[in-house]
């Protein structure tokens, strides 16, 4: 039996950083530049977060390339230099990597390491991290960078066991790259994921059978090679653009706010406006066409409609244009997905739509799978775009708990509860990046972890400065916090969807409305003026020795 005197003394850090992608790395940056301890521990062999899992045919952000990147260094956004409109997985990784070297971040960031618990001792005023391998990191402060899509989820068929050919997971794809050439492929779920990946999967495969149960929307992308002069220009006015962007709901500069609703305008006018902005591609483009798409159900329509009909006009096949045609939900109320010849790849003749609302999946077969009707389907390898357990998957793994008796799951199982997405009331010094209740999914994500970690920044360095060392949020305040999440979602169309904002793709998850809607400018300035107001609806105190603080 191993000699527990003998074990290895705890690392003893200032902050424990779990999670080493976007938020990862720039937290280390800005805590380590305040000379403050810290590590990042992540689970991957690589840095990069959901860039780093996320491989598979097709995956590119649905934000522009310019607008998805770090802004804390000029000097930075002024050298690289992005080949296309909108960034590629294996871009967005080589840039990724391109900042850790040169900010030389990779020394603080501990691969290969999955955090599987925290314990807040209270007495001690201290986390302790406790690693898969069973190493131990002692830290004042822990900040959760985990990720709000970095928990796959595999659907529990019956017989997946069973099945002899190959089956894969977007957020878990090889990192060799999968030949589907010459097999017959299923792939199932048709969010962002599937969107992206259908059309490249259809020009390798044999066959491609696509399994939907719930039709998103999707606009089209329209991608191209970055234009030089664009380029230019956008660089000449990259700090008034990302001031500018900091004043938008989407943290996104470059375009105009609407003035009307869609209801004051003649029918051949708004469908003019809508045609230009279906030409330009984006999703913030099209959302902007006027002020009240995302609020009033009547001026929804018109853009929900017009784009079925664009759908109804591009897919050949009546049945299927239907199917494709999303009637359940508003427009911009899921996901709203891009994408480059998704509707295109229908009018292929190895493609087939299958809908599994009407007809579900029952059994995962040796050869195949088999619907609840008994229709057979036989397939060489299946693909699973089925999503993530969202916002709070990644947070639910680690057993987080403290000495006083607070466990997290049990905290969050009627749904998360957070104070400004940042702090969870009964867990001193843990903060969260862009948590359930702050807009970050719902922003130009880069934009929303910079803001959430200068925050957790600011808040450690006026701790310190005040001869402080804890923070928790207060029961009331959280309880105010997520009232108000949910009366902001409740004032828009966001509630009529069943989305991941709600966790609907979870069976069992409670269904509460995670991100805040209100808008990143309004987050914002809210969160700002809790900080100026002495960090209004926390509490603030000191509970170690000044001499044994010194002495750390």
């Amino acid at each position: 039996m191993p000699d527990a005197s003998h074990s290895p003394a705890p690392r003893s850090l200032d902050v424990a950083i779990v999670g080493g992608g976007l938020a990862g790395l720039y937290a280390i940056h800005r805590l380590r530049g305040m000379g403050l301890s810290v590590r990042a521990y992540e689970a991957g062999s690589g840095i990069g977060g959901t860039w780093f899992w996320n491989r598979y045919p097709g995956a590119r952000c649905d934000v522009e390339s310019l607008e998805y990147s770090y802004s804390f260094s000029d000097e930075l956004q002024q050298e690289w230099k992005w080949p296309e409109r909108y960034g590629t997985q294996p871009e967005i990784l080589r840039y990724i990597n391109h900042v850790a070297d040169r900010f030389d971040l990779r020394r603080d960031v501990q691969l290969d390491t999955r955090i599987v618990s925290a314990v807040f001792d209270d007495a001690a005023n201290r986390w302790t991290l406790k690693t898969a391998d069973g190493e131990t990191i002692e830290a004042r402060y822990c900040v959760m960078a985990a990720g709000n899509l970095s928990t796959p989820r595999v659907p529990d068929f019956k017989g997946l066991g069973d099945f002899k050919g190959s089956w894969y997971h977007s957020g878990l794809w090889p990192h060799e790259g999968v030949d589907f050439g010459g097999l017959r492929v299923g792939v199932i779920g048709t969010g962002s994921s599937g969107v992206q990946m259908i059309p490249i999967i259809a020009r390798q495969a044999k066959h491609l059978t696509v399994f939907q149960r719930t039709a998103n929307f999707s606009l089209p992308a329209r991608n191209a090679p970055m234009d030089a002069e664009r380029e230019r220009r956008h660089k000449a006015e990259y700090r008034q653009r990302r001031i500018a962007a900091a004043d938008t709901p989407f943290a996104i500069a470059g375009h105009p706010k609407p003035t009307r609703s869609a209801l004051d305008v003649a029918d051949a006018e708004r469908d003019r406006d809508y045609e230009a902005k279906w030409q330009e591609g984006g999703s913030i483009s099209y959302l902007y066409s006027y002020t009240d798409l995302l609020v009033n159900k009547e001026s929804n329509d018109t853009a929900s409609e017009f784009v079925r009909n664009k759908i109804r006009a591009t897919v050949k096949d009546g049945r299927t244009a239907e199917l494709l045609a999303p009637k359940d939900h508003p427009i911009g109320t899921k996901r709203l997905c891009l994408d480059t010849d998704y509707y295109e790849t229908y009018n292929r003749a190895n493609v087939a739509l299958v809908d599994v609302r009407s007809d579900p999946i029952d059994t995962i077969t040796a050869t195949g799978l088999r619907t609840r009707s008994g229709q057979a389907f036989e397939l060489d390898a299946i693909v699973f775009a089925t999503g993530f357990d969202a916002m709070t998957g990644a947070l639910n793994e680690i057993d987080i708990r403290t000495t006083a008796g607070a466990v997290l799951r049990d905290h969050w199982a009627g749904g998360p509860l957070t104070y400004l997405g940042l702090m969870v009331s009964g867990f001193p010094n843990m903060f969260i990046v862009t948590g359930p209740g702050s807009p970050g999914v719902k922003t130009q994500m880069i934009a929303s972890i910079e803001q959430h970690v200068d925050w957790i920044a600011n808040c450690i360095g006026h701790l310190r400065s005040a001869g402080l060392d804890r923070i928790e949020a207060t029961p009331q305040a959280e309880q105010g916090w997520v009232e108000h999440v949910n009366a902001v979602a409740d004032s828009t169309l966001y509630p009529l969807a069943n989305s991941w904002y709600v966790g609907a793709n979870i069976p069992g998850k409670p269904r509460v409305f995670m991100p805040y809607v209100g808008g990143y400018d309004r987050y914002k300035r809210h969160s700002e003026a809790v900080a100026a107001n002495g960090y209004e609806g926390f509490i603030l105190g000191r509970r170690t020795p000044a001499r044994q603080d010194a002495a750390e």
